[in-house]
């Protein structure tokens, strides 16, 4: 079964920095866009980061000169490095990203998540 699951989530003073993994497990062939969306409470989901597998980038203007996200192949792995937080930037993350499995149909797989808190 493939999995995503995040870490690296936690309570940050407003300032602080925070990074986040996420990694995919299971019979995998290869992995395509990969990406960080967060879900404030009361709030729709919205798209924070992606990367494509080629490592091309995009933001959210909200969070653009503070967050990075990168990945890792090798380790088929996705990371958002969060610095200068903000409180409007708590929200549960969720790690998103398309999978080919190994003798099987391409799917959009989404991790459980990871609380992010930012206190002022």
């Amino acid at each position: 079964q493939v999995q995503l699951v995040e870490s690296g989530g936690g309570l940050v003073q407003a300032g602080g920095s925070l990074r986040l993994s996420c990694a995919a497990s299971g019979s995998i062939f290869s992995i395509g866009a990969m990406g960080w969306y967060r879900q404030a409470p009361g709030k729709q989901r919205e798209l924070v980061a992606t990367i494509t597998s080629g490592g091309r980038t995009s933001y959210t203007d909200s969070v653009k000169g503070r967050f990075t996200i990168s990945r890792d192949n090798a380790k088929k792995s996705v990371y958002l490095q969060m610095n200068s937080l903000k409180p409007e930037d708590t929200a549960a993350y969720y790690c998103n990203a398309d999978i080919m499995p190994r003798g099987g149909r391409g799917m959009n797989y989404w991790g459980k998540g990871t609380l992010v808190t930012v206190s002022s």
